[in-house]
Protein backbone atom coordinates (compact mmCIF):
# COMPACT_ATOMS: atom_id res chain seq x y z
CA UNK A 1 0.00 0.00 0.00
CA UNK A 2 0.89 3.68 -0.77
CA UNK A 3 1.25 6.57 1.81
CA UNK A 4 -2.02 7.62 0.97
CA UNK A 5 -3.96 4.48 0.84
CA UNK A 6 -2.61 3.51 4.36
CA UNK A 7 -3.96 7.24 4.93
CA UNK A 8 -7.72 6.24 3.47
CA UNK A 9 -7.69 2.91 5.22
CA UNK A 10 -6.98 4.73 8.47
CA UNK A 11 -9.46 6.78 8.13
CA UNK A 12 -12.10 4.34 6.99
CA UNK A 13 -11.25 2.12 10.15
CA UNK A 14 -11.53 5.20 12.27
CA UNK A 15 -14.68 6.81 11.14
CA UNK A 16 -16.19 2.97 11.22
CA UNK A 17 -15.93 2.81 15.35
CA UNK A 18 -17.09 5.72 15.70
CA UNK A 19 -20.47 5.22 13.90
CA UNK A 20 -23.40 5.83 16.37
CA UNK A 21 -25.73 3.07 15.55
CA UNK A 22 -24.45 0.36 17.50
CA UNK A 23 -23.55 2.87 20.21
CA UNK A 24 -27.05 3.85 20.38
CA UNK A 25 -28.63 0.65 19.96
CA UNK A 26 -26.46 -0.75 22.56
CA UNK A 27 -27.60 2.57 24.81
CA UNK A 28 -31.34 1.05 24.52
CA UNK A 29 -31.38 -2.22 24.15
CA UNK A 30 -32.89 -3.62 27.54
CA UNK A 31 -33.63 -0.53 28.67
CA UNK A 32 -37.28 -0.15 30.46
CA UNK A 33 -39.57 2.37 28.38
CA UNK A 34 -42.19 2.59 30.98
CA UNK A 35 -46.04 2.32 30.58
CA UNK A 36 -46.46 5.63 28.69
CA UNK A 37 -45.86 7.09 24.81
CA UNK A 38 -42.24 7.44 23.79
CA UNK A 39 -41.54 10.43 21.57
CA UNK A 40 -38.06 10.99 19.87
CA UNK A 41 -36.13 13.90 18.94
CA UNK A 42 -32.38 13.94 17.19
CA UNK A 43 -30.65 16.99 16.27
CA UNK A 44 -27.15 17.36 14.68
CA UNK A 45 -24.78 15.89 12.06
CA UNK A 46 -25.89 12.60 12.97
CA UNK A 47 -28.95 13.20 14.02
CA UNK A 48 -30.46 10.47 10.77
CA UNK A 49 -28.33 7.83 11.27
CA UNK A 50 -29.28 8.28 15.59
CA UNK A 51 -32.61 8.81 14.63
CA UNK A 52 -32.59 5.51 12.35
CA UNK A 53 -31.46 3.23 14.88
CA UNK A 54 -33.61 4.14 17.47
CA UNK A 55 -36.55 3.68 15.36
CA UNK A 56 -35.43 0.73 14.31
CA UNK A 57 -35.23 -0.20 18.03
CA UNK A 58 -38.59 1.03 19.19
CA UNK A 59 -40.40 0.24 16.51
CA UNK A 60 -44.36 0.25 17.73
CA UNK A 61 -43.12 1.87 20.96
CA UNK A 62 -42.36 5.11 18.89
CA UNK A 63 -45.46 7.40 19.05
CA UNK A 64 -43.66 9.98 16.82
CA UNK A 65 -40.62 11.82 16.20
CA UNK A 66 -38.68 14.63 14.75
CA UNK A 67 -35.02 14.48 12.79
CA UNK A 68 -33.33 17.70 12.29
CA UNK A 69 -29.60 17.56 10.21
CA UNK A 70 -27.70 19.44 7.91
CA UNK A 71 -28.29 19.57 4.06
CA UNK A 72 -28.20 16.08 2.19
CA UNK A 73 -27.86 14.13 5.26
CA UNK A 74 -31.26 12.73 5.42
CA UNK A 75 -30.98 8.97 3.45
CA UNK A 76 -34.49 7.72 3.48
CA UNK A 77 -37.96 7.94 5.47
CA UNK A 78 -37.95 7.07 9.55
CA UNK A 79 -41.05 5.59 10.46
CA UNK A 80 -43.49 7.91 12.62
CA UNK A 81 -40.79 10.38 12.15
CA UNK A 82 -40.37 13.94 10.27
CA UNK A 83 -36.71 14.25 8.57
CA UNK A 84 -36.03 18.24 8.63
CA UNK A 85 -32.95 19.42 6.45
CA UNK A 86 -31.31 22.40 7.67
CA UNK A 87 -28.30 24.88 7.55
CA UNK A 88 -25.20 24.44 9.50
CA UNK A 89 -22.46 26.00 10.61
CA UNK A 90 -25.12 29.26 10.58
CA UNK A 91 -28.92 28.25 11.41
CA UNK A 92 -31.26 29.02 8.70
CA UNK A 93 -35.34 29.57 8.28
CA UNK A 94 -35.26 25.04 7.92
CA UNK A 95 -33.43 25.38 11.38
CA UNK A 96 -35.88 27.50 13.33
CA UNK A 97 -38.81 25.35 11.40
CA UNK A 98 -37.63 21.96 11.90
CA UNK A 99 -36.72 23.33 15.91
CA UNK A 100 -40.55 24.29 15.87
CA UNK A 101 -41.72 20.98 15.60
CA UNK A 102 -39.77 19.51 17.73
CA UNK A 103 -41.21 21.44 20.55
CA UNK A 104 -44.81 20.82 19.66
CA UNK A 105 -43.76 17.24 19.73
CA UNK A 106 -42.47 17.52 23.53
CA UNK A 107 -45.47 19.84 23.93
CA UNK A 108 -47.73 16.61 23.58
CA UNK A 109 -45.37 14.48 26.17
CA UNK A 110 -47.14 13.87 29.45
CA UNK A 111 -46.14 12.82 32.67
CA UNK A 112 -45.92 9.09 32.06
CA UNK A 113 -44.19 9.72 28.87
CA UNK A 114 -40.89 10.15 27.56
CA UNK A 115 -38.94 11.86 25.19
CA UNK A 116 -35.56 9.81 23.87
CA UNK A 117 -33.24 12.87 22.82
CA UNK A 118 -30.42 12.16 20.33
CA UNK A 119 -28.05 14.39 20.33
CA UNK A 120 -24.76 15.41 18.30
CA UNK A 121 -21.98 17.96 16.98
CA UNK A 122 -23.82 20.37 14.68
CA UNK A 123 -26.74 21.21 16.64
CA UNK A 124 -25.95 24.74 17.75
CA UNK A 125 -26.88 25.47 14.23
CA UNK A 126 -29.26 22.41 13.44
CA UNK A 127 -31.65 22.85 16.24
CA UNK A 128 -32.28 26.20 17.30
CA UNK A 129 -35.75 28.87 18.34
CA UNK A 130 -33.51 32.25 18.58
CA UNK A 131 -35.40 34.69 21.00
CA UNK A 132 -33.17 37.21 18.55
CA UNK A 133 -34.04 37.48 14.70
CA UNK A 134 -32.90 35.08 12.74
CA UNK A 135 -30.98 37.29 10.61
CA UNK A 136 -29.33 38.89 13.27
CA UNK A 137 -28.66 35.60 14.77
CA UNK A 138 -26.98 34.37 11.69
CA UNK A 139 -24.72 37.47 11.48
CA UNK A 140 -23.55 36.80 15.00
CA UNK A 141 -22.83 32.60 14.24
CA UNK A 142 -21.03 34.64 11.40
CA UNK A 143 -19.36 36.95 13.57
CA UNK A 144 -18.28 34.23 15.48
CA UNK A 145 -16.46 31.89 13.15
CA UNK A 146 -15.03 34.36 11.23
CA UNK A 147 -12.84 35.96 14.49
CA UNK A 148 -11.94 32.65 15.49
CA UNK A 149 -13.92 31.61 18.63
CA UNK A 150 -13.81 27.95 19.83
CA UNK A 151 -16.39 25.77 19.94
CA UNK A 152 -17.03 26.45 23.92
CA UNK A 153 -17.07 30.34 23.48
CA UNK A 154 -19.70 30.33 20.80
CA UNK A 155 -21.74 28.08 22.53
CA UNK A 156 -22.08 29.96 25.65
CA UNK A 157 -22.99 32.82 23.15
CA UNK A 158 -25.44 31.28 21.41
CA UNK A 159 -27.07 29.04 24.52
CA UNK A 160 -28.30 32.47 25.53
CA UNK A 161 -30.25 33.78 22.43
CA UNK A 162 -32.00 30.60 22.39
CA UNK A 163 -35.25 29.27 23.17
CA UNK A 164 -33.84 25.67 22.91
CA UNK A 165 -30.30 25.85 24.35
CA UNK A 166 -28.65 26.09 27.88
CA UNK A 167 -31.36 23.15 28.51
CA UNK A 168 -34.38 25.29 27.94
CA UNK A 169 -35.57 22.04 25.47
CA UNK A 170 -35.51 19.79 28.65
CA UNK A 171 -37.40 22.56 30.25
CA UNK A 172 -40.08 22.65 27.57
CA UNK A 173 -40.35 18.46 27.83
CA UNK A 174 -41.33 19.00 31.06
CA UNK A 175 -43.53 16.84 32.70
CA UNK A 176 -41.98 14.12 30.05
CA UNK A 177 -38.95 12.65 31.37
CA UNK A 178 -36.09 13.05 28.69
CA UNK A 179 -33.72 10.51 27.77
CA UNK A 180 -30.84 12.15 26.02
CA UNK A 181 -28.23 10.20 23.97
CA UNK A 182 -25.53 12.29 23.34
CA UNK A 183 -22.18 11.59 20.82
CA UNK A 184 -19.62 14.11 22.03
CA UNK A 185 -18.41 16.60 19.14
CA UNK A 186 -16.31 18.91 22.42
CA UNK A 187 -13.05 18.10 23.82
CA UNK A 188 -13.51 16.65 27.85
CA UNK A 189 -17.41 16.58 26.84
CA UNK A 190 -18.61 18.79 28.76
CA UNK A 191 -22.24 18.09 28.62
CA UNK A 192 -23.78 21.17 28.79
CA UNK A 193 -21.56 22.56 25.74
CA UNK A 194 -22.07 20.19 23.20
CA UNK A 195 -24.94 21.64 20.95
CA UNK A 196 -25.21 24.28 23.25
CA UNK A 197 -26.65 21.58 25.82
CA UNK A 198 -30.37 21.36 25.38
CA UNK A 199 -31.12 19.19 27.67
CA UNK A 200 -28.37 19.84 30.43
CA UNK A 201 -28.14 22.54 33.05
CA UNK A 202 -25.69 25.63 32.27
CA UNK A 203 -22.44 25.75 33.96
CA UNK A 204 -21.35 28.75 32.07
CA UNK A 205 -22.19 32.53 33.62
CA UNK A 206 -23.40 35.80 31.92
CA UNK A 207 -20.56 37.32 32.96
CA UNK A 208 -18.30 34.89 30.84
CA UNK A 209 -20.74 35.40 27.72
CA UNK A 210 -20.81 39.03 28.02
CA UNK A 211 -16.17 38.94 28.26
CA UNK A 212 -16.61 36.76 25.52
CA UNK A 213 -18.77 39.25 23.36
CA UNK A 214 -16.23 41.93 24.51
CA UNK A 215 -13.16 39.90 23.61
CA UNK A 216 -14.00 39.77 19.99
CA UNK A 217 -16.14 43.29 19.77
CA UNK A 218 -18.85 41.42 18.47
CA UNK A 219 -21.68 43.78 16.76
CA UNK A 220 -24.95 43.06 18.57
CA UNK A 221 -28.27 44.78 19.46
CA UNK A 222 -29.74 45.83 22.58
CA UNK A 223 -31.68 42.94 22.67
CA UNK A 224 -28.70 40.50 22.46
CA UNK A 225 -27.01 42.18 25.55
CA UNK A 226 -30.30 41.67 27.32
CA UNK A 227 -30.32 38.81 26.72
CA UNK A 228 -26.36 37.57 27.68
CA UNK A 229 -27.24 39.48 31.00
CA UNK A 230 -29.86 36.56 31.36
CA UNK A 231 -28.87 33.41 33.18
CA UNK A 232 -29.97 29.42 31.89
CA UNK A 233 -31.52 26.91 33.68
CA UNK A 234 -28.73 25.79 36.59
CA UNK A 235 -30.26 22.69 37.29
CA UNK A 236 -33.04 19.96 35.68
CA UNK A 237 -35.13 17.62 37.16
CA UNK A 238 -36.57 15.55 34.67
CA UNK A 239 -33.52 14.66 32.14
CA UNK A 240 -31.23 11.22 32.39
CA UNK A 241 -28.08 11.76 30.21
CA UNK A 242 -25.80 8.80 28.02
CA UNK A 243 -22.49 9.74 26.02
CA UNK A 244 -21.75 7.21 23.00
CA UNK A 245 -19.11 8.42 21.86
CA UNK A 246 -16.45 10.85 21.53
CA UNK A 247 -12.87 11.92 20.03
CA UNK A 248 -11.21 10.02 22.44
CA UNK A 249 -12.85 6.91 21.13
CA UNK A 250 -11.83 8.29 17.31
CA UNK A 251 -7.84 8.55 18.50
CA UNK A 252 -7.63 4.71 19.85
CA UNK A 253 -9.47 3.55 16.59
CA UNK A 254 -6.92 5.57 14.55
CA UNK A 255 -4.48 4.20 16.29
CA UNK A 256 -5.51 0.49 16.32
CA UNK A 257 -5.69 1.06 12.49
CA UNK A 258 -2.31 2.24 12.26
CA UNK A 259 -1.11 -0.53 14.35
CA UNK A 260 -2.71 -3.29 12.12
CA UNK A 261 -0.55 -1.51 9.23
CA UNK A 262 2.92 -2.16 11.24
CA UNK A 263 3.33 1.77 12.73
CA UNK A 264 4.20 2.05 16.37
CA UNK A 265 1.55 4.38 17.53
CA UNK A 266 1.03 7.35 19.75
CA UNK A 267 -1.62 9.53 20.42
CA UNK A 268 -0.24 12.98 21.54
CA UNK A 269 -3.50 14.36 22.62
CA UNK A 270 -7.09 13.85 22.21
CA UNK A 271 -7.71 17.45 23.35
CA UNK A 272 -5.77 19.39 20.41
CA UNK A 273 -6.95 23.11 20.65
CA UNK A 274 -5.35 25.75 18.49
CA UNK A 275 -4.82 26.87 14.61
CA UNK A 276 -5.04 24.87 12.25
CA UNK A 277 -1.91 25.69 10.75
CA UNK A 278 0.13 25.53 13.64
CA UNK A 279 -1.04 22.17 14.49
CA UNK A 280 0.37 21.03 10.98
CA UNK A 281 3.20 22.71 11.61
CA UNK A 282 3.82 20.87 14.75
CA UNK A 283 3.13 17.79 13.07
CA UNK A 284 5.70 18.26 10.22
CA UNK A 285 8.36 19.49 13.07
CA UNK A 286 7.94 15.80 14.54
CA UNK A 287 8.47 14.31 11.93
CA UNK A 288 11.75 15.82 11.24
CA UNK A 289 13.06 14.69 14.82
CA UNK A 290 11.63 11.51 13.94
CA UNK A 291 13.52 10.54 10.65
CA UNK A 292 16.32 8.55 11.73
CA UNK A 293 14.01 6.13 13.38
CA UNK A 294 14.18 2.53 12.13
CA UNK A 295 10.45 1.50 12.35
CA UNK A 296 7.47 3.04 11.51
CA UNK A 297 5.82 5.34 13.68
CA UNK A 298 2.40 6.89 13.49
CA UNK A 299 1.74 9.77 15.94
CA UNK A 300 -1.98 11.32 16.65
CA UNK A 301 -3.50 14.79 17.64
CA UNK A 302 -7.40 14.34 18.20
CA UNK A 303 -9.80 17.40 18.86
CA UNK A 304 -10.64 20.60 16.78
CA UNK A 305 -8.42 23.29 15.44
CA UNK A 306 -9.78 26.60 14.52
CA UNK A 307 -8.64 28.91 11.46
CA UNK A 308 -8.87 32.84 11.34
CA UNK A 309 -10.21 33.88 7.93
CA UNK A 310 -7.27 36.41 6.25
CA UNK A 311 -8.45 35.43 2.67
CA UNK A 312 -11.04 34.30 0.62
CA UNK A 313 -11.16 31.05 -0.61
CA UNK A 314 -12.13 28.19 -0.61
CA UNK A 315 -11.24 25.42 2.61
CA UNK A 316 -11.74 24.25 5.99
CA UNK A 317 -9.77 23.46 9.57
CA UNK A 318 -8.45 20.21 8.33
CA UNK A 319 -7.46 20.82 4.67
CA UNK A 320 -5.56 23.76 6.22
CA UNK A 321 -3.74 21.97 8.41
CA UNK A 322 -2.65 19.46 6.14
CA UNK A 323 -1.44 21.94 3.76
CA UNK A 324 0.81 24.01 6.36
CA UNK A 325 2.50 20.59 7.63
CA UNK A 326 3.48 20.04 3.89
CA UNK A 327 6.14 23.09 4.13
CA UNK A 328 7.77 21.15 6.83
CA UNK A 329 7.88 17.55 5.08
CA UNK A 330 9.26 18.39 1.76
CA UNK A 331 11.87 16.04 0.92
CA UNK A 332 11.73 13.98 4.20
CA UNK A 333 12.08 10.19 3.72
CA UNK A 334 8.17 8.31 3.54
CA UNK A 335 6.26 11.04 5.68
CA UNK A 336 2.42 11.54 5.24
CA UNK A 337 0.24 14.08 7.41
CA UNK A 338 -3.43 14.01 7.34
CA UNK A 339 -6.30 15.60 9.12
CA UNK A 340 -10.02 14.15 8.62
CA UNK A 341 -13.58 15.79 10.22
CA UNK A 342 -15.29 12.41 11.18
CA UNK A 343 -18.80 13.58 10.22
CA UNK A 344 -17.08 13.97 6.28
CA UNK A 345 -17.45 17.55 5.98
CA UNK A 346 -14.58 20.17 6.23
CA UNK A 347 -15.76 23.75 6.65
CA UNK A 348 -18.14 24.82 3.31
CA UNK A 349 -16.69 22.05 1.30
CA UNK A 350 -17.47 18.65 0.14
CA UNK A 351 -14.21 17.03 1.38
CA UNK A 352 -13.45 15.63 4.68
CA UNK A 353 -10.19 16.48 5.44
CA UNK A 354 -6.87 17.14 3.56
CA UNK A 355 -3.56 14.90 2.61
CA UNK A 356 0.17 15.71 2.37
CA UNK A 357 3.21 14.15 1.77
CA UNK A 358 7.15 14.83 1.19
CA UNK A 359 6.41 16.17 -2.40
CA UNK A 360 3.16 17.73 -2.42
CA UNK A 361 4.89 21.10 -1.56
CA UNK A 362 7.09 20.34 -5.24
CA UNK A 363 3.78 19.62 -7.08
CA UNK A 364 3.06 22.98 -6.29
CA UNK A 365 5.88 24.49 -6.65
CA UNK A 366 5.88 23.55 -10.41
CA UNK A 367 2.49 25.22 -11.05
CA UNK A 368 4.11 28.45 -9.56
CA UNK A 369 1.63 28.19 -6.10
CA UNK A 370 3.06 29.25 -2.51
CA UNK A 371 1.69 26.93 0.41
CA UNK A 372 2.51 30.77 2.54
CA UNK A 373 0.32 32.12 -0.41
CA UNK A 374 -2.19 30.12 -0.56
CA UNK A 375 -2.60 29.77 3.19
CA UNK A 376 -2.89 33.65 3.86
CA UNK A 377 -6.12 33.22 1.06
CA UNK A 378 -7.46 30.48 3.01
CA UNK A 379 -7.57 28.47 -0.54
CA UNK A 380 -6.29 24.81 0.58
CA UNK A 381 -9.17 23.29 -1.04
CA UNK A 382 -8.05 24.63 -4.57
CA UNK A 383 -4.14 23.65 -3.93
CA UNK A 384 -4.74 20.15 -2.14
CA UNK A 385 -7.03 19.20 -5.82
CA UNK A 386 -4.40 19.81 -7.27
CA UNK A 387 -2.23 17.51 -5.21
CA UNK A 388 -4.47 14.50 -5.17
CA UNK A 389 -4.50 15.88 -1.57
CA UNK A 390 -8.52 16.50 -0.83
CA UNK A 391 -9.89 13.40 1.40
CA UNK A 392 -13.28 12.62 0.61
CA UNK A 393 -15.92 10.36 2.29
CA UNK A 394 -19.24 11.84 1.86
CA UNK A 395 -21.11 12.35 5.10
CA UNK A 396 -20.88 9.95 7.60
CA UNK A 397 -23.19 9.86 10.12
CA UNK A 398 -21.07 9.85 13.19
CA UNK A 399 -19.95 13.77 14.35
CA UNK A 400 -17.09 13.47 17.42
CA UNK A 401 -14.74 15.97 15.91
CA UNK A 402 -11.37 15.34 13.84
CA UNK A 403 -8.50 13.44 13.81
CA UNK A 404 -4.24 14.28 12.25
CA UNK A 405 -2.30 11.53 11.79
CA UNK A 406 1.46 12.02 11.12
CA UNK A 407 2.85 8.54 9.11
CA UNK A 408 6.84 7.66 9.23
CA UNK A 409 6.53 4.47 7.33
CA UNK A 410 10.14 2.83 7.31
Amino acid sequence: MTLREEADHIIQKSIQAVLPDEAVARTLQGRSLGQGKIYMVAAGKAAWQMGKAAADILQDKLEAGVVVTKYDHVKGEIPKTQCFEAGHPVPDENSFRATQAALDLAAQAGTEDEVIFLLSGGGSALFEKPLVSGAELQDITGQLLACGADIVEMNTIRKRLSGVKGGRFALACEPAHVFSIVLSDILGDPLDMIASGPAYPDTSSCEEALAIAEKYKLKLSDAAWEFLRQETPESLTNVETRITGSVSDLCRAAAAACEELGYAPVILTDQLACEAREAGRFLAAIAKTHQGTEKSLAFLAGGETVVHLTGKGKGGRNQELALAAAEGIAGLKGTAVFSVGSDGTDGPTDAAGGYSDTETKEKLASRGISIYGVLQENDAYHALAKTDGLIVTGATGTNVNDVAVLLIKR
